[in-house]
């Protein structure tokens, strides 16, 4: 007779204790709060049909105007193929339209629509919820700077885009 070996969840620390708090690794830490929070993005967006993804994309065509799906795939770090999907689902959604470049007859403007931008405002009264509640873990305003900035510095600092953009 085989003995079942039962896992004792009492070992595994809840996040923010053990190693999975302040004395974690820096790089799991990053992960688990992404994790964290991207869950909290999903279920936010959810009963707007949204992906996280989806979203993203169409925050960042109203952010910077006409993108092309290339540029929407860097800005947002996705594949070109994962990207097509998404664009495709925007598309059929009427959040977006594609529109040739004026001069360059193989370039694809995507802008958003009436409906995208309706739908994007839909999303934003969701996920500034999250945004606040993120800002509340910043006991002091230095605190949130600092963080805004070692983001941002990382991912300046791992960008994979930026070997390519040098050569």
């Amino acid at each position: 007779m085989v003995k079942k070996r039962v896992l004792d969840t009492s070992k595994i620390p809840m996040p923010g204790e053990g190693k999975r708090g302040e004395q974690g690794y820096l790089a799991y830490l990053l992960r688990q709060a992404n994790a964290a929070v991207r869950v909290s993005f999903d279920r936010a967006l959810a009963n707007l049909d949204v992906t996280l993804p989806q979203f993203s994309a169409l925050q960042m065509i109203c952010a910077y105007g006409e993108l092309s799906s290339a540029e929407l795939a860097r800005l947002t770090y996705l594949t070109p193929q994962t990207m097509n999907i998404i664009v495709k689902n925007l598309e059929t959604r009427g959040a977006i339209e594609r529109a040739p470049h004026s001069e360059h007859g193989r370039i694809i403007w995507l802008k958003a629509t009436a409906v995208g931008r309706r739908l994007l405002s839909q999303c934003r009264t969701r996920v500034d919820l999250i945004e606040a509640k993120l800002q509340t873990c910043a006991e002091i305003p230095a605190q949130e700077n600092a963080v805004r900035h070692f983001l941002a510095l990382v991912a300046k600092t791992f960008d994979p885009g930026a070997d390519a953009d040098r050569r």
